[in-house]
This record gives C-alpha cells, structure tokens and sequence, in this order.
C-alpha cells in the first residue's frame, strides 16, 4: 500500500513517515498542497493523509479539486489542529473519508489508515476507459484497442487527467499544475505535450479522442461535439 502524507510541520511529517513505514506502507511525503496534486495526478496512491493547514492551497481547496476530477475515489484522512463541528463538517463536506485531531496518537492514525483502506477496497476501479481507450492507473499500461501504447510520464500524467474527467473540459491552468507545480515553464510547454499525447493516442486511429476547446481546455471523448 502507497501512501502520501501532505503536512507542513515538519515534526509531524518525520513522525508519521516513521511509523507508516515501520509499519509497512509505501510513504512519500510532501508540504504543499499544489505539489501534492502534482503527485497525485503521477503516482497511484492508496491513500492520501492530508493536513488542512498548508501554505498556498490549503487542504480544503486540494480535497475539493481531487474529488471534482476523478482521482476522486482515493481515501483521504484530513489532520488538523481544527475541532469544532464546523471544522468537521467542512472537511466531509469536501469529500474526506476521516477525520483526525492534533495532536493524535500515532497508533489511533494507523486504525483510521486501516479502517479507511479497507471500506475503500471494495470498488475502487483502478482501470479508466474511454471508448476504445484503456488506461491503468497500477500497471501505467495504456491500450487503444489491442494496441499497447507507451507514454513518457508527463504524457501519462495528462491522459489519466483528461480521462478521469471524461467528458469534461480540463483546463489548461490546472494541467499544467499537474506536470510542474507552482512554477509552469512558458505556456508552449504545455502544447507540446498535448501535441505529443495526441500523436501517440489519435494519429495511428480513425476516431480521435483528445480535443481542444479553444482559450479554455482539453478534454477526452468520443463525442466531438
């Protein structure tokens, strides 16, 4: 099991890496909140331990921008200083699984981790389609019919975002903080991987999949209305 813990005191950040790794998890670890969307969108992770107090993108606006694509089903367990009702209720609001008080004992953390990962199990799809276009979110394989297609790792970052929206337009703001964070290169960059993803996805096909909507976005479909 692959864990991301997001959190920005770094006391708190050391310790819980410590103990989910001794006990067993996969753990990266990061402080802000766009960088986590960065890794998220790259990497499959089961589960997604998220402070609400971040610099820059707190951890509201990141549970609301993963359930609004469709990394949407992964657990997220928020951590906060917060324990009001209201703190609470905004935080399932924005789509959280649990919801734990700091401070917090490291072995009720692990319950939570476990109780979360095992309701989460069950239907989880980790396989995205769009008509013909398959891509697994695991593995990293992607086929358009019985043609395995290979994909550098920002060209798979985009495609698992464009198809976790399917059929809706993503914009090219919020690609872009995909592949690099809070520092995107100059916008050409961003065309020519889209440029690079549809030669690969489109160009050997009859039907093309992947649209642009003009000043606006991308989106995969089958439907080029």
């Amino acid at each position: 099991m692959r864990i991301l813990v997001v959190e920005d005191n770094p006391d708190i950040l050391a310790n819980v890496v410590d103990y989910l790794t001794i006990k067993g998890f996969t753990v990266d670890a990061i402080h802000n909140g766009r960088m986590a969307l960065g890794l998220i969108a790259e990497h499959p992770y089961d589960l997604v331990v998220l402070d609400i107090g971040l610099p820059g993108l707190d951890g509201y606006a990141v549970c609301q921008q993963l359930r609004q694509q469709e990394r949407s089903a992964i657990p997220i367990i928020m951590l906060t200083a917060r324990d009001t009702l209201d703190d609470r209720l905004k935080g399932f609001d924005c789509g959280a699984d649990d919801y734990l008080v700091k401070p917090f004992a490291l072995p009720e953390l692990l319950s939570r981790v476990n109780a979360v990962l095992k309701r989460s199990q069950k239907g989880y799809d980790r396989r995205l389609q769009v008509a013909d276009l398959t891509l697994d979110l695991d593995s990293h394989a992607v086929t358009r019919g019985d043609t395995p297609i290979e994909l550098n790792q920002k060209c798979f970052t985009l495609l698992a975002a464009l198809m976790k929206q399917s059929p809706k337009v993503v914009r090219q703001e919020t690609l872009a903080t995909l592949l690099w964070g809070e520092d995107p290169p100059e916008s050409d960059a961003l065309k020519t991987h889209i440029y690079r993803l549809r030669h690969q996805i489109d160009k050997p096909f009859a039907q093309p999949l992947l649209h642009t909507v003009p000043c606006v976005g991308y989106r995969v479909t089958a439907d080029a209305d």
